[in-house]
């Protein structure tokens, strides 16, 4: 359904050199009644999946560590970031990816996973709409190293960690990235571990 006190009046694609940035002016009708044209820029790098694994019996979670650019030239000295497995949808419904980015990541083959919510993650200025994903692991789903695509540049560290310890590495800043915390709460937040 569109808005009515919107209206777009020009798209303008400013790069798309990795994914796409337009720039985009549009008027919008104030609450006061007045019409204000405003221009913004988007960047649209398509929709995303995350996925946390736990298992209940360890009381353990699966994370991933990798280099992340722009944190690197935003204050993180080495750039590597501590994340739970994610991956943009590129053309699958957010379960078959989530699935396909778990196995590439971590090496486990899951089958049954969770969908506990939506969000959108930066929308001031990224229109990514990321679907949230939790799913139990167990030893024999363990198929392969994981690590990411070589061919997409990936060089993914798995890491198994006690849920306690990385609740601890929220609150000491280790862990920084917000879907990786938004999961880990929901965890604890639904006593799930």
């Amino acid at each position: 359904m569109q808005n009515k006190n919107i209206q777009i009046i020009n798209t303008e694609i400013l790069s798309d050199n990795w994914y796409i940035l337009n720039k985009i002016t549009f008027e919008k009708t104030q609450s006061n009644g007045t019409i204000q044209t405003q221009s913004r820029e988007a960047y649209d790098r398509g929709n995303g999946a995350v996925i946390l694994l736990y298992n209940k019996d360890k009381n353990t979670v699966i994370l991933t560590r990798q280099f992340r650019l722009p944190t690197y030239i935003n204050g993180n000295s080495t750039g590597m970031l501590i994340e739970a497995c994610a991956g943009l949808l590129d053309n699958d419904n957010p379960e078959e990816c989530i699935k396909r980015e778990t196995e590439e990541e971590t090496g486990y083959k899951i089958t049954q996973v969770q969908k506990v919510y939506e969000a959108y993650m930066s929308p001031g200025s990224v229109t990514e709409i990321l679907h949230f994903f939790i799913a139990a692991y167990s030893e024999d789903m363990k198929t392969a190293d994981g690590g990411g695509l070589e061919e997409e540049g990936e060089d993914i560290e798995v890491l198994e960690l006690s849920f306690h310890n990385a609740l601890t590495m929220i609150d000491n800043g280790e862990i920084k990235d917000a879907k990786t915390i938004m999961l880990l709460q929901y965890l604890r937040l639904k006593n799930i571990l």
